[in-house]
């Protein structure tokens, strides 16, 4: 085990963050507004998110560097500032934390699908290896591959991150077959397991895609496949519209009840993904030991 991951876990089992965008989102970020170019436009607001999820009792607080990558930046006003975009994302969660938590930094996918010739594999390893590099070069004290739906393009996620030397986590979303038990590209969590793990993982996971009661048999069968330790972020319910605003109905309570079951069935890192916020860490944290 990577030693950052062993020293975390020392302490048992590791409460992280919930929901960044729409935290932003609740702060004034705009639908369809990219939330990474705030890092540099409203710095202010962004750390609020991460201070406030250290304030209910996070030990890990990711950063706001999702979509930082160079294909998802071609798309926005900003590309050119890649390098600056990242660093201020690890540096506000940094200084948001304090040394109270530490501070992993969010890879997410590239918007572009490998199957239809979007994009070639050297293509995304240089994209991913240049946010990475970026991330750690602000300090980051991990990295997180994470809202992944295609397994090759996860694996080279990671495999550009541990370049870096930083522990790596990745992430998939697994939201779709009948029993919601498989990603988008059909992908298993045995078969994750056996990729992720294959390509260097220190962590590995799932967030996103449905509500926290699903992720129960996915981290069974991810615990079962591997000997990694297993990272959970769960939606607070699955998003709907009322009146025009998107709303999740699970309340922070119902959210919680099911952090027991998850460490039962072999979670070491639990928290929340779209729809959680600090009100839901705050009341997961009343199931871990002590952190």
């Amino acid at each position: 085990m990577h030693p950052t991951l062993a020293a975390l876990l020392n302490r048992g089992p590791v409460l992280t963050d919930g929901a960044w965008g729409t935290q932003l989102q609740e702060r004034g970020l705009e639908p369809g507004e990219f939330p990474d170019l705030w890092n540099l436009s409203h710095p202010g607001p962004v750390a609020e998110v991460a201070r406030a999820y250290v304030a209910s009792g996070s030990r890990i607080v990711l950063t706001n560097t999702f979509g930082a990558n160079r294909l998802r930046l071609a798309e926005t006003p900003r590309p050119e500032q890649l390098r600056e975009i990242n660093l201020a994302g690890v540096r506000l969660s940094r200084e948001a934390a304090a040394g109270r938590a530490a501070v992993f930094a969010s890879l997410g996918p590239s918007g572009r699908l490998l199957c239809n010739g979007d994009v070639t594999p050297e293509e995304l390893h240089s994209a991913f290896l240049e946010q990475a590099q970026a991330l750690a070069e602000g300090g980051a004290d991990g990295l997180v591959v994470e809202t992944m739906s295609d397994l090759q393009e996860a694996a080279i996620a990671v495999a550009a991150a541990r370049q870096t030397g930083l522990p790596v986590v990745a992430c998939m979303v697994f939201d779709s077959g009948r029993d919601k038990d498989r990603t988008m590209m059909g992908t298993t969590p045995e078969q994750a397991a056996e990729g992720l793990v294959a390509a260097g993982a220190d962590a590995i996971g799932a967030n996103c895609g449905q509500g926290i009661e699903g992720f129960l048999p996915v981290c069974r069968r991810l615990r079962s496949a591997c000997a990694q330790p297993i990272w959970i972020k769960a939606n607070a319910g699955l998003p709907e519209r009322v009146d025009g605003v998107i709303r999740y109905r699970t309340t922070p309570e119902a959210f919680a009840r099911w952090i027991p079951p998850l460490l039962e069935a072999g979670a070491s890192f639990v928290g929340g993904c779209c729809g959680t916020s600090p009100a839901f860490i705050r009341a997961a944290a009343v199931h871990l030991p002590q952190q």
